[in-house]
């Protein structure tokens, strides 16, 4: 998943497996065949399917789209466990294949475990790239193993939102999923992060793959349309990203629990009760300022002006995201793919 056109960033779809492998790789399809650069399918255990059934399905489905984790964990997945599993997607797939790597969250909060701390972040990185390359790992000073068959080459990509986790991905990471939306002022701090861990490390910051993650539709009634984004603003706000919303002018305070959301905000069944709830604290104008600063909601021509401008920031691709987790982007595949990506006239893999 590296490399972007003249004009524009690859352009990548978050796709839950959210049913049966071989449904999901339905999508994936009809997204290669829109002429999308990227599937990214997040791992939650509780969930989704197992992530790493479904990218097999699709790494054996699809020819030419890249394929990759948005993202697995180092928690619920011991290093060598996900070493084995990326092993045996990238050879299916490959060249096609990319192992996104987080601190947790959803997979870690319903169990409760704790999330990934930068130091085990670092550590796991170091054995996993170690591993898929065929090299021995002291393991805690007990045993020194290899992983048999290794898959040298595989990306391993970062995701990060805090200013620690930002500069370890500049740092030691092959790419970096950045989770501060589309923001101008967010994404500059992101990025500068990333570039103060390239620097430190003595790598060349423009190297790095930047991925940006960001809610997206396709809409001529952005007003209406933000009012879903409610429970996405409010999880942020809870969880220390008030100064990023503050930025853009949304001042809110959600309490610490919010009860009636299962499992949590981002993720709720019940996403029009979620809605509601976070109505309590999250009025329209507010949820429509998030929309407008860091979201991608628009129409075709304003969201192709932003990827373009995006791509000129130094982004070198984008994660879209549908508002919901337990059915596929259908209908944003099919926006983005019909409207957007033929005004972007990406140059397209034979």
């Amino acid at each position: 998943m590296t490399g972007a056109g003249a004009t524009a960033p690859r352009i990548g779809i978050r796709v839950p497996p959210c049913d049966r492998a071989d449904r999901v790789v339905e999508t994936v399809r009809r997204a290669e065949e829109l002429g999308f650069d990227d599937v990214w399918f997040p791992d939650s255990q509780l969930l989704w399917r197992d992530v790493f059934t479904t990218l097999t399905a699709a790494a054996l489905g699809t020819g030419r789209i890249g394929l990759g984790t948005a993202v697995t964990n180092l928690a619920t997945r011991h290093p060598a466990v996900v070493a084995s599993a990326a092993r045996s997607v990238a050879e299916l797939a490959p060249g096609r294949f990319t192992l996104g790597l987080g601190v947790g969250n959803s997979s870690v909060g319903p169990i409760g475990l704790r999330q990934t701390t930068s130091a085990s972040m670092r550590e796991g990185l170091g054995m996993l790239r170690a591993l898929l390359d065929g090299q021995e790992w002291d393991f805690e000073g007990k045993v020194r193993s290899r992983l048999r068959d290794p898959q040298a080459g595989v990306p391993l990509h970062l995701a990060a939102s805090g200013p620690r986790n930002l500069r370890l991905a500049g740092e030691v990471a092959d790419g970096v999923i950045l989770l501060s939306g589309v923001s101008p002022a967010t994404l500059a701090g992101a990025t500068a992060r990333v570039r103060e861990g390239a620097e430190a490390a003595g790598r060349a910051y423009d190297t790095i793959p930047l991925t940006a993650s960001a809610f997206c539709a396709v809409t001529d009634d952005v007003e209406s349309a933000a009012r879903r984004l409610k429970p996405v603003c409010a999880s942020i706000a809870q969880n220390g990203g008030a100064p990023f919303l503050a930025l853009a002018g949304i001042d809110v305070d959600v309490p610490a629990t919010v009860a009636g959301v299962y499992p949590d905000l981002v993720h709720a069944e019940d996403w029009d009760a979620a809605v509601e709830i976070c109505s309590a604290w999250i009025s329209d104008a507010a949820a429509l300022r998030f929309a407008e600063e860091f979201c991608l909601f628009g129409t075709a021509e304003q969201l192709t002006e932003r990827l373009r401008a995006l791509h000129a920031a130094g982004v070198t691709g984008v994660l879209l995201q549908h508002v919901g987790s337990y059915h596929p982007p259908t209908e944003l595949i099919e926006a983005v793919g019909s409207s957007v990506l033929p005004a972007l006239a990406l140059p397209r893999p034979a």
